[in-house]
């Protein structure tokens, strides 16, 4: 179980940064009417203007989501492909509850709020495809890093297993 959840969570910071990246280069409405990118968005989930914040804060999230997956679907992954499924659904899952529930109502936003906001549905599209690209990139690091875990010398579960 340790191996598995380290796994994932290095999975998840690894995971987290294509997703920044790309969340640094999408930009979101502002209620003055401007835009800004969705980086600076995640920092004001944590009261701050700062892009090195709301990045240090959507790592440790990512690590954290990363550790959840492998507690949830990390027993499930045995190869490359399951890993990239249920990286999947656990991308979609995180879009729902983070990016359409939680970040809107830590923005002083009713939940939802990115899907019935005209100005904001292209936003949570982005969102949608950013969660989607990070729950691939999670499920298919995890897939190769459990199994080089599960590979080493002196590991009781035999490499057939992930296949």
């Amino acid at each position: 179980m340790r191996s598995r959840i380290g796994a994932a969570l290095i999975a998840g910071l690894v995971a987290g940064v294509p997703m920044g990246v790309a969340m640094q280069m999408m930009s979101v409405p502002t209620p003055a009417g401007g835009t800004m990118p969705m980086m600076g968005m995640v920092a004001q989930v944590v009261r701050s203007e700062s892009m090195t914040l709301g990045w240090i804060y959507h790592l440790f999230n990512s690590a954290v989501i990363g550790a959840f997956f492998g507690w949830w679907f990390g027993g499930r992954v045995h190869g490359m492909g399951v890993g990239l499924g249920w990286g999947a659904v656990h991308g979609l899952i995180w879009w729902v509850v983070g990016g359409l529930v939680l970040m809107p109502l830590l923005l002083g936003m009713p939940a939802l709020a990115p899907l019935t906001m005209p100005m904001m549905r292209s936003v949570a599209m982005g969102s949608l495809m950013g969660h989607l690209m990070y729950g691939l990139v999670l499920g298919g690091v995890f897939a190769w890093l459990f199994r080089a875990a599960t590979e080493a010398p002196g590991s009781t579960r035999p490499a057939s297993a992930l296949r």
